[in-house]
Formats: structure tokens, C-alpha cells, sequence
């Protein structure tokens, strides 16, 4: 999802500014003249799923770098962090210390990365988010699963199951999150929202809830009962896995 949306903002970029010459591109262009055009060609004549990773990655970066290659950086950096989505989830500062890249070319992933989430978040607002798992878990997992710090995100939502919004309520450590189940109902009732999902990652990439997790779920339930707003789920996302509360017996 996100390498897909990711190369189709890339043409809607081109109007960054060139690298500020404090951070030039480290590798000058070797190849044959015409490259950049070529590569533009294959793109419209053969379509995106023409590319691999490293190809998506290096046109991104044109738009951030005037002349040069750019293709042995794209590689360094799907070497350094994993992936094409791994690039595009670091952080700000992550990336804006790895040599090669200045604020340009960062503000250019940053920005396809929120273009990505926001098509993913799009979709799911298209119909009632019950009856659209499978998109609310690839939203969730593209917005979450390579967190490295623990965030806690509620889905509010109205009497139809539609999404009234999405927010982050809190973000912690590695493995812990304060949550107030007091906030949140106080929240949903100035949403008026009548159903709630709960939703958090796990850095450590396993989903299985701790018991602190378990208990905090049944405060929020609680104290949802008293104003009629019903936990749907709660959500743990993992590094390529999830973890569903009702579908383990635990809501």
C-alpha cells in the first residue's frame, strides 16, 4: 500500500526544491545521459508494478536532487532500514542524520508517507469500519506496526459504525502507554460517539496482550457502559501481525 501510493505522489513532488548544496548527493552520476528519462518512460509505458522498491525510491529522490544518481542511495537506504516502507516510516530525525539525505529529500518521504496513510485512511472511511477489517487492519498496520515507541489510538465511531475520527490519545515507551479510561469515555461523548475501537502497537513486534493491556480494556468497557458507548474491539498491532480482542475471547 504504501509503495503504491508512495510513486503516485512522486510526480506530485516535483515541485520541491533542489537539495541545499550542504547536503549534496553523494554519488555522482555514472550512468548513461538519459537515465532519469528513461526510468520517467518505464514508469508511464509499463506501469508502477514495473519498478522494484529501489527504483520507486530513487525516482522519489529526483525530485529532491537536481543531477546525480541517485540509485546507489536508494539502495543504501532500503539496505539500512529495511524496506521501501521502512524508509518512508522512519522518523524525522532518523532520516535527516543519514548521510545523503538533507531536509529536502526527508520532507519529500514524509510527505508520500502521509499521502499514503491518508489514501489507506480514505478507504476505510468509504463504509461502516466493521464491515471493512481487512482495510482498517492494513490502515492500522501502515500507520503503527513500525512504531518504535508504544502509541494508543482510539477509532471513534457513530451509531452506524462510521468513523468519526481517528486519535492518538497517548504515546509512551517501548512497552508501556498511560491510558485514562475516564479520557477516553469523556472524549467519546464529546464525538458523540456511541462505539469505540481501542488500538495500540507493540514495538517488540508480538501482539499478545499483557495483563496490563487486558485490565485497561475492561476500565475503558466499564466506564463505557455507564453512557452507552460499546467497545467494539481492542487492537494490538504487531510487525506483521494483529491481535484481536473479541476474536480471542477477551472483550
Amino acid at each position: 500500500m504504501l509503495a503504491g501510493a508512495g510513486e503516485a505522489l512522486a510526480r506530485g513532488v516535483a515541485g520541491i526544491v533542489p537539495e541545499a548544496s550542504s547536503f549534496p548527493s553523494p554519488f555522482p552520476s555514472t550512468g548513461p545521459q538519459g537515465h532519469r528519462s528513461r526510468m520517467r518512460a518505464k514508469l508511464l509505458e509499463r506501469g508502477p508494478d514495473a519498478l522494484a522498491d529501489y527504483e520507486l525510491l530513487e525516482m522519489l529522490l529526483f525530485f529532491a536532487f537536481k543531477t546525480g544518481d541517485t540509485k546507489p542511495l536508494a539502495k543504501a537506504l532500503i539496505n539500512q532500514y529495511g524496506s521501501f516502507a521502512g524508509v518512508l516510516a522512519a522518523s524525522q530525525a532518523e532520516l535527516l542524520a543519514t548521510r545523503g539525505l538533507g531536509e529536502h529529500s526527508v520532507a519529500a518521504l514524509k510527505l508520500v508517507q502521509a499521502a499514503a496513510l491518508r489514501l489507506a485512511k480514505a478507504e476505510v472511511l468509504e463504509q461502516p469500519v466493521l464491515n471493512n477489517w481487512d482495510r482498517l487492519i492494513a490502515y492500522l498496520s501502515a500507520a503503527l506496526s513500525r512504531e518504535k515507541v508504544e502509541q494508543f489510538r482510539i477509532l471513534f465511531l457513530d451509531s452506524k459504525n462510521r468513523l468519526i475520527a481517528d486519535e492518538a490519545q497517548a504515546k509512551g515507551t517501548v512497552n508501556h502507554t498511560p491510558v485514562y479510561p475516564r479520557e477516553v469515555i469523556r472524549r467519546a461523548l464529546d464525538l458523540h460517539a456511541t462505539a469505540l475501537i481501542l488500538v495500540h502497537n507493540h514495538p517488540s513486534g508480538d501482539p499478545t496482550p499483557s495483563r496490563a493491556d487486558i485490565e485497561m480494556t475492561k476500565e475503558i468497557r466499564t466506564a463505557g457502559e455507564v453512557f452507552s458507548v460499546v467497545v467494539h474491539d481492542h487492537l494490538i498491532i504487531g510487525k506483521g501481525r494483529h491481535l484481536s480482542f473479541r476474536r480471542e475471547g477477551l472483550l
